[in-house]
C-alpha cells in the first residue's frame, strides 16, 4: 500500500547503486554514491557488499550521513557492493522494510536494491508463497522483497543466475530498475518500459588497469566517485558486470517509457539523460512557458530549488528580471519535532523565508515544477504578499497533475489531487494568486526534443503504458470524472 505523506510534491520511490571494484573501498564508493543520490529516498539507506561468497550488510532508517560512518564502513570489506536509499512506496516505513534485501539461494546470497513499484504485487506475493524450493519467508511488506524471492525460486531451475534473473523478472509487472549483487558479479535489470532510470559508469582504477563499471539510477553518482558515463541500462536488458567486464543481454523487447516527471523534478539538475544535462531541459520548460503563458510583471522568482531552471528560462523568454525572492534553509530535513500549533499560526516558515527588499512593491511571477494538493503553494503565496508582494501570478512548468501514479512514486489518491476536482480557475482562488497557468501537455514533451510516445506521463493524461489491475486501480482512482 501507498505510504502517502500528504506532501505538496510528488516524492521519489529511491535510489540505487552497485559497483564491482577489487582492490577498491567498494562499501566507501557506495556511500558516496548513495550521497549523491539521497534526494532520491531519506528515509533509509543501505550497503552489502560481497567477499567471495560471504556477504556483509549494514542498513538503517535515516540519511546516508546518518546511518553511516568510518567504524561502520570498515565491517563492510568485498570487491561488490549494492546500496540502496530509500523513500516508501509499498511497505511502511520501518527498518525491516529497509534494503538491500538479503537472500540465500542454491546459488549463494544475492543482495537486491530496487527503484520503482510492481503492479501486480498480490498476485506475485501468491506465487511467491506457494513455491515450496526454497519456501519464502517474507521479513517484510515489500515488493522488492517479492522480487528477491522470486529471483531464489528460479535459481533452484536453472543454469545460471542470469537465467533464474530473467526467468523471475518475466513475472514481474510494472516499474523495476534493479541492482543485484550475487558471488559471481553483479547485474543490472531494467523494465521492458524503462520507466525508472538505470545508468551504467566505468571506473578507472589505475593508469593502464582494468576498468571497474558502476550502475546508478543517476550520472550524478558516478560524478560523485569520478566515474564516467557509457550509456543507460536499456528497457528490457540485463547486463552482468563481473571484475573487468561487463555483458548485456535483451530478455524483452524495449517499449520505451521514462517517466517523464523524471526529467521536471525528481533526478538532480546536473544528472544527465537525453544527452544532457536536465538543468537544461528545466530551463527550456520555462522558456516554452513564457511563450505560452506571458504575463505583466516585475520580477520572475522561484520556488527552490527544484522551480530554479525553469524560472530562469521564463525570464529569459519575456525579459522579466529574475531574482532570488525565497530563500531556503538547506539544512532543514525531516523532523519528528513538529512546531507548536501557536507557531504554526504566527507563521513559522521552517524551509522557506522570503525576501521582503526584494518582494516589496513588486508584481511576482512565481515559478514551480508542479501543484499536486495546492497546501504549500497557498502558504507561499500568503508570505509572498505578507512580505509586500502587490501581484502574485504563479507559472508551473508541467501540465496539471490530475491521476495517481502506479510505477514509484509516493503520489496521493485522485480525489487529493488538485487539479483533479477543480478547474485552473478555482485552482487559483485556493492558493491566492492574481493569475495561473501550466505548461501544456505539448510544450513539456517538444522541450524534451523527442515524441510523447517515449515517455510515461500518465500523471497528466490518465494514459497508463503498462495496465493495472482493477482491484489496485480502484485504491487510487476514485473519481468518476475530472472537469
Amino acid at each position: 500500500m501507498t505510504n502517502s505523506k500528504l506532501t505538496d510534491k510528488p516524492e521519489e520511490a529511491c535510489g540505487v547503486f552497485g559497483v564491482y571494484a577489487p582492490n577498491a573501498e567498494v562499501a566507501r564508493l557506495a556511500y558516496f554514491g548513495l550521497y549523491a543520490l539521497q534526494h532520491r529516498g531519506q528515509e533509509s539507506a543501505g550497503i552489502a557488499t560481497f567477499a567471495g561468497d560471504t556477504v556483509h550488510c549494514h542498513k538503517d532508517m535515516g540519511l546516508v550521513s546518518q546511518v553511516f560512518d568510518e567504524e561502520i564502513l570498515n565491517t563492510l570489506p568485498g570487491e561488490i557492493a549494492v546500496g540502496h536509499n530509500r523513500y516508501s512506496t509499498t511497505g511502511s516505513s520501518r527498518i525491516v522494510n529497509a534494503q538491500p534485501v538479503l537472500v540465500q539461494t542454491r546459488l549463494g546470497w544475492l543482495a537486491l536494491a530496487h527503484n520503482g513499484n510492481l503492479v501486480n504485487t498480490y498476485a506475485l506475493r501468491e506465487q511467491v508463497l506457494a513455491c515450496s524450493e526454497p519456501t519464502a519467508v517474507l521479513a517484510s511488506t515489500t515488493d522488492s522483497e517479492l522480487i528477491a524471492w522470486a529471483i531464489a525460486q528460479a535459481v533452484e531451475t536453472s543454469q545460471t543466475w542470469q537465467e533464474g534473473i530473467v526467468s523471475a523478472v518475466q513475472q514481474c509487472q510494472g516499474a523495476y530498475s534493479l541492482v543485484i549483487g550475487t558471488p559471481v558479479g553483479l547485474f543490472g535489470v531494467r523494465d521492458p518500459h524503462g520507466i525508472r532510470p538505470l545508468v551504467i559508469g566505468r571506473l578507472l582504477s589505475a593508469p593502464g588497469a582494468d576498468p571497474h563499471y558502476v550502475l546508478a539510477s543517476e550520472t550524478c553518482a558516478l560524478d560523485i566517485i569520478g566515474a564516467d558515463y557509457i550509456r543507460d541500462v536499456e528497457p528490457g536488458e540485463i547486463v552482468h558486470i563481473t571484475a573487468s567486464t561487463i555483458s548485456s543481454h535483451h530478455w524483452a523487447e524495449s517499449q520505451r517509457k521514462l517517466c517523464i516527471f523524471e526529467m521536471i523534478y525528481f533526478a538532480r539538475p546536473d544528472s544527465v539523460m537525453q544527452s544532457e544535462s536536465l538543468y537544461s531541459y528545466r530551463q527550456r520548460l520555462g522558456q516554452q512557458l513564457g511563450r505560452e503563458a506571458p504575463v505583466a510583471a516585475d520580477v520572475v522568482i522561484a520556488v527552490p530549488d527544484s522551480g530554479v531552471p525553469a524560472a530562469i528560462g521564463f525570464s529569459q523568454a519575456t525579459g522579466i528580471p529574475y531574482a532570488e525572492g525565497l530563500i531556503k534553509n538547506r539544512y532543514v530535513g525531516r523532523t519528528f519535532i513538529q512546531p507548536t500549533q501557536s507557531m504554526r499560526e504566527s507563521g513559522i516558515r521552517m524551509k522557506l523565508n522570503p525576501l521582503r527588499d526584494v518582494l516589496m512593491g513588486q508584481r511576482v511571477v512565481i515559478v514551480d515544477d508542479s501543484i499536486v494538493r495546492g497546501t504549500t503553494s497557498r502558504k507561499i503565496v500568503k508570505a509572498l504578499r505578507d512580505a509586500g508582494a502587490v501581484e502574485v501570478h504563479m507559472r508551473i512548468s508541467s501540465p496539471p497533475v490530475t491521476h495517481p501514479c502506479f510505477y514509484g512514486i509516493d503520489t496521493d489518491n485522485q480525489d487529493q489531487l488538485i487539479a483533479a476536482t477543480k478547474s485552473v480557475a478555482e485552482i487559483a482562488e485556493q492558493i491566492g494568486v492574481d493569475s495561473l497557468s501550466y505548461l501544456s501537455w505539448q510544450g513539456m514533451i517538444s522541450a524534451t526534443y523527442d515524441t510523447g510516445d517515449r515517455f510515461c506521463s500518465a500523471c497528466f493524461t490518465g494514459q497508463y503504458p503498462i495496465t493495472i489491475p482493477e482491484p489496485v486501480k480502484r485504491q487510487k482512482l476514485v473519481l468518476e470524472h475530472i472537469p
